[in-house]
């Protein structure tokens, strides 16, 4: 009789390229190192123009343009090439048959990749809320008027603040 092994029903599947990794002869201590240049090539070029943008041109516009096509690029490369190839990271949206977008989200088997990168986000929604209201004695003050105009348009029934 044919005995099926109890490994195989728990064995993981790969959602990556595991077979052609594993084949792989190892050459250098970078598994992609295509990958690994083009992931910092962009957000690199992205700081050398910032820096040096007044040697390149003499108009913020040309700079800023230039600045944001490379990081741009950055952001393709992260989410289509390097984030699965480097970090095992995958995701996309999907639409539903009622119409609702769905944000689907692969990932290895590494929950500190995903741990770190909710981390940065984070801290990078602190730092650009901080730096958009300014400090807290303003972003209370900014709640404070925000909440004085809704009360008055409530108790007054005027849709226009001056």
């Amino acid at each position: 009789m044919f005995q099926q092994d109890s490994n195989d029903d728990a064995e993981d599947v790969s959602l990556f390229d595991a077979e052609e990794t594993a084949n792989r002869p190892k050459r250098s201590n970078i598994k992609h190192p295509v990958a690994s240049f083009f992931h910092l090539f962009f957000r690199v070029s992205a700081m050398i123009v910032y820096l040096l943008c007044e040697l390149f041109s003499s108009t913020f516009t040309a700079c800023m343009v230039t600045i944001i096509l490379l990081l741009s690029c950055a952001f393709w490369a992260v989410k289509n090439v390097t984030g699965r190839l480097i970090f095992g990271l995958r995701w996309w949206t999907h639409l539903d048959e009622d119409g609702k977008s769905h944000c689907i989200f692969e990932c290895r088997k590494w929950l500190a990749v995903v741990i770190m990168g909710m981390v940065l986000r984070g801290a990078n929604l602190c730092g650009y809320i901080r730096r958009k209201v300014g400090s807290r004695k303003n972003l209370t003050s900014m709640a404070t008027w925000y909440l004085r105009e809704q009360f008055l348009r409530q108790n007054t029934g005027d849709d226009q603040t001056s």
